[in-house]
């Protein structure tokens, strides 16, 4: 079980620099130092997902931050493939995107996101959002055992 003390690893699939960043200062200033990884693409996420190519070493992420606007392989792609592999399914995946659209709701918790986060627009209502997720996987949630 993750207990407030223990960090966790999160990878943030996001192409925006701006988001990006804005993600990074709200885990720099959350109480709780997680590892953020950062992949800017689909086919990034693959690698680092499947440990291939320059991600070879990379970590099994306890969470996912999911963007759906993606170049390469967009994420709803991405999601559906993460939740078809059984290595993969258990881990809980956040689209966390700019789209409000309903057919991107509905068609995200179709593939099984386990949450779906509509970015706000001002800065410091998005590092409130970030922190609130970050927050709640690791303080509120029990995340599934790491494989051996």
């Amino acid at each position: 079980m993750n207990s407030p003390a223990t960090p966790i690893e999160v990878l943030l699939v996001e192409d925006d620099p701006g988001d990006e960043l804005m993600t990074r200062e709200a885990f720099a200033d959350n109480k709780i130092h997680n590892t953020l990884h950062v992949v800017r693409d689909g086919q990034e996420a693959f690698d680092f997902l499947y440990r291939e190519g320059a991600h070879a070493n990379a970590v099994r992420p306890d969470l996912i931050l999911l963007d759906l606007n993606l170049p390469k392989y967009d994420g709803k792609q991405v999601l559906e493939r993460i939740k078809q592999d059984d290595e993969l399914a258990h881990i809980p995946v956040v689209v966390l995107t700019t789209s409000a659209a309903e057919e991107d709701i509905l068609r995200s918790y179709k593939l099984h996101a386990n949450a779906y986060v509509t970015k706000p627009v001002d800065l410091e209502q998005f590092i409130t959002a970030v922190r609130q997720i970050d927050d709640f996987f690791v303080s509120v949630v029990r995340l599934p055992p790491k494989p051996a």
